[in-house]
């Protein structure tokens, strides 16, 4: 091979990977997250879990699109003092799923985040809470009662998709 070849060669190669890096990004995007987010698009903490986002003094993590991700959440349930499912019609996973927490000691909201999947597990103090879950306009809510990790669980079911 001539330098003039190798050199183009390695210009191939550069482009090429550059290339898929891009198509990582977009795929990324495309898929609920981005490349510097911490959705449920890929970014986990080992093991399959989403990444445990923050709000307030509140610790949450949403996701369960894939299936290692699904098992994952499930297996995480009993160290969580909160569980959410969110399903349609048919048993269908959701995601996108607008989820408001209120109460606890002063009684306010403390935690309003959009769920990446259809599971969401959420690390708050012992109390009383409503939780509010809104999907396409359809708002319903469940009272729970934390008590400690794995006591606490909601469903909610739409009948539409």
């Amino acid at each position: 091979m001539t330098s003039r070849t190798t050199g183009k060669l390695a210009a191939a190669l550069l482009m090429a990977a550059l290339g898929a890096g891009m198509a990582g990004g977009a795929w990324a995007q495309a898929s609920g997250g981005t490349t510097s987010d911490m959705s449920s698009a890929g970014n986990t903490n080992g093991g399959g879990l989403p990444q445990i986002q923050q709000q307030g003094d509140v610790s949450y993590t949403s996701g369960g699109v894939g299936l290692d991700e699904s098992r994952a959440l499930l297996r995480e349930e009993a160290h969580w003092p909160l569980s959410l499912r969110f399903t349609g019609p048919t048993a269908d996973y959701l995601a996108g799923v607008h989820v408001r927490i209120v109460g606890g000691q002063g009684g306010g909201e403390v935690l309003s985040a959009e769920s990446m999947g259809p599971y969401m597990l959420v690390k708050l103090p012992p109390g009383s809470y409503t939780v509010y879950a809104k999907y396409k306009d359809q708002e319903k809510k469940q009272s729970v009662n934390v008590s400690g990790p794995g006591k606490a669980k909601a469903a909610f079911h739409w009948s539409i998709q």
